[in-house]
């Protein structure tokens, strides 16, 4: 059953949340004002009742950004994810199309699983060769500092883009305690993971910008001198580990979106990754994202 519907028109020339319908677990917040006046762009957060999702919550909602809109969806806080109660799977499924010279920009805080949640999320999006796109989906390890860390049991997330009715990106994230290894193993000692999509002809500029930035960031971080032997690591293996890695790829007909995906060993590091890489963004939102 459907818990939720935004659609974002035009009204008076301005982008306008013309419907918007939310049911439990789920809540829509549409404040009066976000961001600076004369910016043509709405803001949405999403919430769930008690900060977080219960095991065998469902929750499904519609988004339609319509033609020359922008809308930006996004959090208050981590999405927490609740123990697991009788093998029961939270499960949350957004549904968005995006028109003609339309921007939808979803950037919230990141999922975090307790000990022993199932999780999985679904993200569709509909777009049409004029729409632009932005989507950041990250999940941390846990409670680590009560040393939960990779302790949840499931956690599957599945982003498709088409155009129209032609699959352009289609990407799932799963991590499943397994038999062999556990989750915290795979990961060793890295405590988020994350992922960044820049899609559309208004975003283009962000998109070399992005990729110019993670290329030098990394060339920086991992080269290793010819001369002078390695450097001294913390962790004993001859190198020193960066708190953050990432990379890079182009996607798409002619490489029209851009996907990057971090791994990083602090929270801390990618809102700072995340704020710097985005902060161009500002005229175009109103507010600068993860400020």
């Amino acid at each position: 059953m459907e818990t939720g519907k935004l659609v974002v028109g035009k009204v008076g020339g301005k982008s306008t949340v013309t419907r918007c319908f939310s049911q439990y677990p789920l809540k829509f917040i549409v404040p009066t004002k976000a961001g600076r006046s004369d910016i043509d762009a709405v803001w949405i957060y999403t919430l769930t009742y008690g900060g977080g999702i219960v095991s065998g919550d469902c929750i499904l909602f519609d988004v339609t950004i319509e033609d020359g809109c922008t809308a930006v969806l996004t959090t208050q806080a981590s999405t927490k994810v609740y123990k697991l109660v009788a093998l029961k799977c939270s499960e949350q499924i957004m549904e968005a199309r995006v028109g003609s010279d339309a921007l939808l920009v979803v950037i919230p805080d990141p999922v975090t699983c307790f000990s022993t949640a199932r999780y999985s999320q679904k993200q569709l999006f509909t777009v049409v060769p004029g729409s632009s796109l932005l989507v950041v989906d990250w999940i941390t390890s846990g409670r680590h500092e009560s040393g939960e860390k990779w302790d949840f049991t499931l956690y599957k997330s599945t982003n498709h883009i088409y155009v129209e009715d032609k699959p352009l990106f289609l990407d799932t994230v799963l991590l499943e305690n397994g038999n062999v290894t556990s989750i915290a193993e795979r990961m060793h000692d890295y405590q988020v993971i994350a992922m960044v999509i820049i899609l559309g002809p208004k975003l283009k500029n962000l998109q070399n910008q992005v990729q110019e930035d993670v290329k030098k960031m990394m060339s920086g971080q991992l080269h290793v001198p010819s001369s002078g032997g390695r450097t001294k690591a913390k962790n004993g293996d001859g190198y020193t580990k960066p708190s953050l890695i990432a990379s890079c790829n182009s996607f798409g007909p002619k490489g029209v979106g851009v996907v990057i995906r971090i791994a990083a060993t602090t929270t801390e590091s990618v809102y700072r990754f995340l704020h710097s890489q985005l902060a161009t963004m500002e005229p175009m939102l109103g507010l600068c994202p993860y400020q």
